[in-house]
């Protein structure tokens, strides 16, 4: 596992042709923003005509902005890979096309509210492109701020679940929501995967759903050998994707198991790190910005 990405290994011969990118805490800061020189170095991979795709735990209408500001034209995966959207036109408003789309059965999704209140979390739910928040949730202004407006508040969570849904997500102090994770995953094996998407976050999705198959799913799509792959991202839901590219890169503050599955630990946030994978993998070792 090599930590400088600042050149790439003489042994690797093959050409990346798919980048899967998490969000946040890889390309997105907490301040919400993008460093200059990750969207630099995305722009210059799309240019030499390399597919980049975001693969995030986030609605793709959240997601939408960062892909026009990074310059991407693919299909944008939303969360955790339950929910994948084509880019919009250039210029046109609104989302792009459905093109898949897992959700949880309504079932399953009232049996994980009852679990995550019986364990001391905070469930909300994300389905296509809403949030639904039970009235007075202390933080529905952030989920505002965080998802440009689409939440929706209900008198009642379970009474709202009537269909499928596409996923449930609590919320907890850190470390709770990954202490209770094997136990989640555990109670239910076979009707839902569970994740950790942040120190704070336990996100119940539909079984088979997660960023590897996306990322699956995105190579055949675009008859690319999931070798010619490259994935980058700092999270417990990040570990399949990782896991499933060819090059898979952790963020160094990930956590332990991303960090053994990798086979790059990039640079940190602050030193650009994203950028400096793709200068290394994808652009000659030439900094983009």
């Amino acid at each position: 596992m090599s930590t400088s990405p600042a050149t790439a290994p003489a042994g690797r011969s093959r050409r990346i042709r798919l980048v899967a990118l998490d969000l946040d805490g890889t390309v997105v800061g907490d301040d919400l923003r993008i460093r200059p020189r990750t969207v630099a170095a995305v722009r210059a991979a799309v240019d030499a005509g390399v597919a980049v795709a975001i693969v995030t735990g986030r609605m793709t209408s959240s997601a939408l902005p960062f892909a026009r500001e990074l310059g991407l034209r693919g299909p944008i995966v939303g969360m955790q890979g339950a929910l994948i959207r084509e880019m919009p036109a250039p210029g046109r408003p609104g989302l792009g096309r459905l093109l898949y789309h897992r959700p949880l059965p309504a079932v399953v999704v009232r049996e994980a509210l009852a679990w995550c209140r019986a364990h001391g979390l905070e469930p909300h739910l994300n389905h296509l492109e809403r949030m639904v928040v039970l009235a007075g949730d202390s933080r529905a202004a952030e989920y505002v701020r965080f998802n440009a407006g689409r939440v929706v508040m209900v008198p009642d969570l379970d009474a709202w679940v009537r269909h499928p849904v596409t996923k449930v997500i609590s919320v907890g102090d850190a470390p709770l929501p990954t202490r209770l994770l094997p136990g989640a995953r555990a109670d239910f094996a076979g009707r839902a995967d569970v994740t950790v998407s942040h120190p704070k976050f336990l996100e119940f999705v539909a079984p088979g759903v997660s960023k590897g198959a996306a990322v699956r799913w995105l190579a055949r799509r675009l008859g690319i050998d999931l070798r010619d792959t490259l994935a980058i991202g700092d999270q417990l839901n990040d570990l399949e994707m990782i896991e499933e590219a060819g090059l898979g890169v952790a963020m160094p503050h990930g956590p332990a198991e991303l960090l053994e599955a990798a086979a790059l630990v990039a640079p940190s946030f602050e030193e650009d790190g994203v950028a400096q994978v793709l200068e290394a993998y994808l652009l000659g070792g030439r900094p983009a910005a």
